[in-house]
């Protein structure tokens, strides 16, 4: 029988609440959340009750079986001690029900992330002794420090499989058409932990109809054999290893170039000069972007080169663009990036801030394809991007102090009253800005002691100290040398306007420039 959905909000309601039913919306213990029938399965009955594949039905339809999952999320966390504790102390005690009740609920952080899923793994409605589940690690974070977080391997497989097919259907299908296998390669991580080494390789391999091969990095040799295969090609890496393959290719076969069709960059920026350098190596090659994090594999794709907004999957994430209240924003505003991951009965997190800034646009309400969508606008957490690398503003901060401390005597502890980093990212140019009552002097003090050049020598010693555990391998002296980037310290006066402050007069630590 399919369902009618041509009426009001009330019928998406209805079938939002016979999709989950009241027995399965309150479980009342642990056992019966470690029952629950997956999510997945509901966006497929749901689909199957409407006659249409679940991304083309009406908005109202899709926001009203969210918005049931939320509700159900919620009852399930209230099962745990943790989860109770936090969402009482903000005066959050059942069920939200609507999205502005679901807003009342506090935003995450990596701190709450931590104290929820590793040590005792606290906020986990199953418990880890359970089994069945899998513990994936950030590759860098903005404290430094260790960030894990843990999946049921059951809805891992429903959400590779759901943003496979997603991909294969919206986004790769345009680009990988002619004759022969089509290939989908990746290029992430080193270490099988990291969630770009897992999670990502999870989706790509469930793409319909391609050939997935998870490489890992690559050599020039490397590079031009898998390109030798017949057919058209799509690769997935971070943006310097995308970057980089205009380097690696330069002396493969015209058609082995030809074939490569799709480069997928995984970071928020690919700079233009990357890009041009790829299209003159590979002339068939499209650009986009894969955006992910530790904590959601897929959370937006951009499905058209010559547009740089992202599409979420339909019944993935709920994903939110919220002001500093945690509220949503209005289309065409700018926000923080938050994620609910919709497929967490045991393991859930709700509303995850990642630190990223977005630009809320208008929702995509094709034919084909309804869903959400949102444009990069930069990083706002305390994390120095340089490349590929991550590094902690707070480490780099202390590790910079030390080092200049030992090379001029300077002690920013002593003189400075404000810092922030600014990073010009398309320019590769990192600057510390130091405001101190008596700059001039200290400036002149610290050239002397530097010599010419001396800026780069010092970063260079103290960035390495700044890398988080999964990633300490990454950076060396020598490798900072390379980066291409320039680095200085500039001392500026008190109360400078070349230091930005948020409308309230404080200074955030780091600031990226486009």
């Amino acid at each position: 029988m399919t369902t009618t959905l041509t009426g009001t909000g009330r019928a998406a309601a209805d079938l939002a609440a016979r999709l989950i039913p009241e027995h399965e919306l309150r479980p009342r213990s642990v056992a019966q959340v470690a029952a629950l029938p997956s999510f997945a399965g509901k966006l497929s009955e749901c689909a199957r009750l409407a006659g249409a594949p679940y991304c083309e039905l009406p908005h109202r339809v899709q926001d009203a079986l969210v918005l049931r999952r939320l509700q159900q999320m919620v009852n399930t966390v209230l099962l745990n001690p943790l989860w109770r504790e936090r969402l009482r102390y903000f005066g959050v005690t059942g069920a939200p029900a609507d999205l502005a009740e679901w807003e009342r609920i506090p935003l995450s952080d990596k701190i709450v992330q931590r104290d929820m899923f590793m040590g005792a793994r606290a906020g986990m409605v199953v418990p880890i002794e359970h089994g069945g589940f899998e513990v994936v690690a950030s590759g860098g974070t903005s404290d430094g420090q260790p960030l894990e977080i843990v999946y049921s391997l059951r809805e891992l497989q429903d959400t590779y499989r759901i943003s496979g097919a997603f991909m294969g259907t919206y986004q790769l299908s345009r680009y990988l058409g002619g004759a022969g296998p089509r290939w989908l390669y990746t290029t992430l991580a080193d270490y099988q932990m990291w969630s770009s080494g897992t999670m990502v390789g999870g989706v790509l391999a469930q793409v319909p109809g391609v050939n997935y091969i998870g490489a890992g990095p690559v050599s020039a040799p490397v590079l031009a054999h898998m390109f030798s295969y017949p057919g058209p090609k799509a690769l997935m890496g971070i943006s310097a290893g995308i970057g980089i393959l205009s380097e690696l290719g330069a002396d493969m076969p015209p058609a082995a170039r030809e074939s490569f069709r799709v480069a997928m960059y995984g970071s928020g920026l690919l700079p233009q000069r990357k890009r041009d350098e790829l299209r003159e190596v590979y002339p068939n090659v499209s650009i986009l972007s894969y955006f992910a994090a530790t904590q959601a594999e897929c959370i937006g794709l951009q499905l058209d080169h010559t547009r740089p907004e992202l599409a979420s999957v339909p019944g993935l994430h709920l994903v939110e663009i919220v002001d500093e209240d945690g509220r949503a924003v209005a289309e065409g505003e700018e926000g923080e990036l938050v994620v609910t991951r919709l497929h967490a009965h045991e393991a859930p997190l709700l509303r995850l801030k990642l630190g990223d800034r977005m630009v809320r646009r208008t929702p995509l309400d094709e034919p084909k394809l309804k869903t959400g969508r949102f444009e990069f606008a930069g990083r706002s957490g305390d994390v120095l991007h340089l490349g590929d690398s991550q590094y902690s503003a707070v480490l780099a901060q202390a590790a910079l102090r030390a080092e200049l401390l030992r090379v001029t005597g300077i002690d920013l502890d002593q003189t400075a009253l404000d810092v922030q980093f600014v990073n010009h990212r398309s320019g590769k140019a990192l600057v510390l800005l130091v405001a101190a009552d008596d700059a001039e002097r200290l400036a002149e003090k610290a050239e002397s002691a530097l010599g010419p050049g001396g800026w780069r020598g010092l970063f260079a010693a103290a960035l390495p100290r700044s890398l988080s555990l999964f990633n300490d391998r990454e950076a060396t002296p020598e490798t900072i040398e390379r980066s291409g980037y320039d680095f200085r310290l500039a001392f500026v006066p008190r109360g400078s306007v070349e230091i930005e402050r948020t409308s309230v007069g404080k200074v955030p630590l780091v600031r990226d420039r486009m």
